[in-house]
């Protein structure tokens, strides 16, 4: 007895000497109506925002006040689309040869912060070898610093397909890799794949659905599973509680993975009018990584950055994507917010709201699209995207009006994930 009533004497003085986060914010953008507010505190408790209030209201004595009076407030930005266990170089082609997991490991642990610190404080990770499992249950213990990762773990791809990971190789190293390593030929490897997937701790499935402009293979855009193939995965995923995302390039390949019940369209560079209103018809939403296809471009042209077999596919493929997100947007298709960073450098993902503004669509929107639209395809509709009481306090802050200046997306200077500040 004497032991309950002091563990319950502690438990009540924790209660009431927790210190509470009060966040001063000149402007703060309403994600969920699309509207900038003035003069608001947004009130933090532990994880969670547990206020949002009009004017400077100020906390007890012992609460921590940020002043961000001069500064725009948002939620914490989610990009759909990158590749946290790797970046573009020169040498990246024999990584795969020279690299241990524990080499990977190391370098993801600075992707990671790198994008934590840009503001994005999610992101869907869409293929690597399977450290990108591990890297998310790090991030989760906050044994390193990194944003919330859902991640696919290991893309899913057919024989000599973008994905198969032995392309390129020669004859003695390619083998003969199946479901446990991502390689689909079947409808019974679809279902063993997805199934290998949710056994590796992955939180949803990535097939690569057309051929791609990094892989060592010709083809940029062919369609590369049957329909059914497709079917039978995005059914297995489903029952495991997945969502699925389709790299695409080729027209025919992105209406077979339509039809077939994926959620997102990576790229969709060559897409047609019908596919546009399919997507709209199955409410699958385009991911755009506008920023990738510019920076393959440029790349391309430099002597010896790829091997010689992407070198065409990237300068046919890069310089289009941009143009197809501008007639897939005024056509009605959802857009969802998405880099590939990894493609790139780490930390430059603001870069793509730019484009998309460039292309069309309003600053607001793209706003939305990194945040309201991708808590609702990840399941997280209800904690994350907006600043609202009971969201995970997941917080970023840039200097200037980005409605007027979309630039400032670029340089956050404040970032909150969990409660926590990484940047200020």
């Amino acid at each position: 007895m004497k032991y309950t009533c002091t563990l319950f004497f502690v438990l009540l003085c924790t209660m009431l000497t927790a210190q509470d986060t009060y966040l001063h914010c000149g402007k703060l953008i309403d994600t969920k109506n699309g509207t900038l507010l003035t003069q608001k505190t947004v009130v933090v408790s532990g994880n969670k925002i547990s206020k949002v209030a009009d004017g400077f209201i100020m906390g007890k004595k012992d609460d921590i006040t940020i002043d961000l009076k001069d500064k725009t407030v948002m939620p914490g930005l989610i990009d759909l689309h990158v590749h946290i266990e790797s970046e573009s170089n020169p040498g990246s082609y024999l990584q795969k040869y020279t690299y241990n997991d524990a080499d990977v490991a190391y370098n993801s642990v600075s992707f990671a912060k790198k994008t934590l610190l840009a503001g994005f404080t999610a992101v869907r990770d869409l293929g690597g070898t399977g450290v990108n499992i591990s890297l998310k249950k790090a991030i989760k213990k906050e044994t390193i610093v990194g944003p919330r990762i859902f991640t696919a773990g290991k893309s899913l791809a057919t024989t000599g397909g973008h994905a198969d990971p032995t392309n390129g190789n020669k004859k003695a190293l390619i083998g003969d890799p199946g479901p446990k390593e991502g390689v689909v030929n079947s409808l019974e490897d679809a279902q063993k794949a997805v199934r290998q997937r949710y056994k590796n701790g992955a939180d949803l499935i990535k097939i690569t659905a057309t051929g791609g402009v990094l892989s060592m293979a010709k083809s940029s855009s062919n369609p590369q599973f049957t329909i059914e193939e497709i079917k039978a995965i995005c059914k297995t995923a489903k029952d495991y509680g997945f969502h699925v995302a389709a790299h695409a390039h080729g027209d025919e390949g992105m209406q077979r993975a339509v039809i077939g019940g994926v959620k997102t369209i990576e790229h969709g560079t060559l897409m047609s009018e019908k596919t546009m209103d399919l997507m709209k018809q199955y409410d699958a939403y385009l991911v755009p990584t506008i920023t990738a296809g510019k920076e393959v471009t440029e790349k391309a042209k430099v002597e010896g950055y790829y091997p010689e077999i992407i070198v065409p596919k990237a300068l046919e493929i890069g310089p289009k994507i941009q143009n197809t997100f501008k007639k897939a947007y005024q056509r009605g298709v959802g857009i969802a917010f998405g880099t590939d960073a990894g493609v790139f450098k780490h930390g430059q993902n603001g870069k793509e709201f730019g484009y998309m503004v460039e292309a069309g669509m309003p600053a607001i929107e793209t706003i939305q699209s990194a945040t309201i639209t991708n808590a609702k395809i990840l399941n997280m509709k209800n904690e994350l995207g907006q600043i609202a009481s009971g969201f995970f306090a997941d917080i970023i802050a840039v200097n200037d009006d980005p409605t007027q200046k979309i630039k400032t997306m670029e340089n956050v200077i404040f970032v909150m994930k969990n409660g926590v500040v990484y940047k200020n």
